[in-house]
């Protein structure tokens, strides 16, 4: 059994909530969320919000900043290396002292497996399920997630910059 090594990242103005279901091997070595080089999470957070993001300390202060908690499903669990389809006796996060001490609106699930747990171990409200950001998720390419992914900005009342057209 693991056991989530890592806190989640969340203050009393985060706005929305991204969970994803448990570390990969790599982010858990790494110590952060997502922090496999072909997971597209923070290229994806670099091109919505116009920011390059290198450490850790400025993934914080960025997520800070800009109103976003983040998450994982799952505490702890039995997962074969990084595989979300390998999980199995998950205890969730007790994500309710979050949802409470903040201003939290919106729950986005980074994924069908993420969404599928939350729904099931967790289940407050309901959250958004986005495309996974996963290397895994390969026919998703970075353009087609940002398309979908953009629904955040509204939520955080942040302007799209897109060229419209």
């Amino acid at each position: 059994m693991l056991t989530h090594p890592f806190q989640p990242v969340w203050d009393r103005g985060s706005m929305i909530l991204i969970l994803g279901s448990f570390p990969s091997v790599r982010s858990r070595e790494e110590g952060f969320y997502y922090g496999h080089p072909r997971n597209r999470f923070w290229p994806l957070m670099e091109a919505m919000f116009s920011e390059k993001l290198i450490s850790i300390d400025d993934k914080v202060s960025f997520l800070h900043r800009r109103h976003i908690a983040l998450s994982d499903v799952i505490l702890s669990c039995d997962i074969e290396g990084s595989a979300d389809a390998s999980i199995s006796n998950a205890v969730p996060n007790d994500i309710r002292k979050m949802l409470d001490g903040s201003q939290i609106h919106a729950i986005y699930a980074n994924g069908a497996k993420a969404a599928e747990l939350y729904a099931r171990l967790i289940g407050i409200g309901t959250a958004v399920r986005l495309p996974s950001t996963s290397p895994a998720n390969a026919a998703w390419p970075l353009e087609r997630l940002l398309d979908e992914w953009r629904q955040i900005l509204d939520m955080l009342g942040v302007a799209d910059e897109r060229p419209q057209g």
